[in-house]
């Protein structure tokens, strides 16, 4: 519970989980901060930057109907802005509202109200293994393969075949580059300060790059760098990637693949794609995986 009065702090509950893995410190850590219905923006930004992970939820607790309504309010920080969607932090919160406030479950779905709207999370029975429905993808600019992997730090007969590099949105765009084979990615090296300039200058944010391992059908290892640093997993862009995917028929419409990625930093996470086609056009996209807590304490803020 939040309390604040005079000189004493105010007080918030927090638990922190790892996403995309069913194994504590792998996967992707995410903070979830409790009752912070009225705490100001900036002052959500810093206990983002205090944490210092990739990102940080915190929930704002409303009347029953309009949660019923609406879902369950959440905002999502990195350490540097507020997102309107990510994906782990989805799933992550999720998981804890089932764990830590089963009235918010409808059935077997936990809904969160984010700045980009609704997302829902179904979650498997006697689990914290859920998968959340992703926005409708936006297909924005094709960009030019020369140029993108002279930014990516490869070569053009790294990228597939199939299809150019494409800015993708379910809620936050990426410039989804897709490989002939994941060995490439050993040699990813983002230059930062250009790709985000050009990225911008094509609706993008950052890029998420990922190719088939050849191991197993359907497995494919992927690698997000952005901020200065790499992201374990990057639920929002996997749902671009699969849009993508399965729009430019690299993979089958409804055919889930096994994504990995973090491996390169110690952190894997499993994450489980899936998205429809019909009538030419990508649809029901999903992004699955497992949660795992961590640990959980309060916060003391003057």
């Amino acid at each position: 519970m939040s309390t604040s009065s005079g000189a004493h702090p105010q007080v918030l509950d927090y638990q922190i989980v790892d996403v995309f893995t069913e194994t504590a410190l792998k996967g992707n850590g995410l903070a979830v901060v409790f009752d912070t219905a009225g705490l100001a923006t900036e002052r959500m930004q810093a206990i983002a930057r205090e944490f210092n992970l990739s990102e940080t939820t915190f929930i704002q607790r409303r009347d029953v109907e309009t949660e019923k309504r609406e879902g369950v309010r959440v905002r999502i920080f990195t350490t540097v802005e507020e997102l309107p969607f990510a994906g782990h932090p989805t799933l992550g919160t999720a998981s804890v509202l089932k764990l830590s406030a089963p009235e918010t479950l409808d059935g077997d779905t936990v809904t969160l109200a984010l700045n980009v709207g609704p997302v829902p999370v179904r979650f498997k029975s006697n689990s914290l293994f859920g998968e959340m429905t992703q926005r409708v993808p936006e297909f924005g600019a094709e960009l030019n393969p020369e140029r993108v992997a002279g930014l990516i730090g490869l070569s053009v007969d790294d990228l597939h075949p199939s299809a150019s590099p494409q800015v993708v949105s379910t809620g936050t765009a990426f410039a989804i580059a897709a490989l002939r084979s994941h060995e490439a990615l050993a040699r990813l090296r983002v230059d930062q300060e250009e790709a985000t300039k050009y990225l911008r200058e094509n609706g993008g944010r950052w890029f998420y790059v990922l190719g088939p391992t050849g191991a197993g059908n359907p497995s494919w290892r992927a690698r997000m760098q952005f901020y200065g640093g790499e992201d374990p997993a990057t639920g929002s862009a996997a749902g671009c990637a699969i849009s993508y995917l399965v729009g430019h028929g690299i993979v089958a419409p409804r055919q889930q693949i096994h994504v990995q990625q973090g491996v390169e930093i110690g952190r894997a996470s499993d994450l489980f794609l899936t998205a429809d086609l019909v009538s030419g056009e990508v649809g029901n996209v999903r992004v699955a995986g497992s949660t795992v807590r961590v640990a959980k304490g309060q916060l003391f803020l003057p």
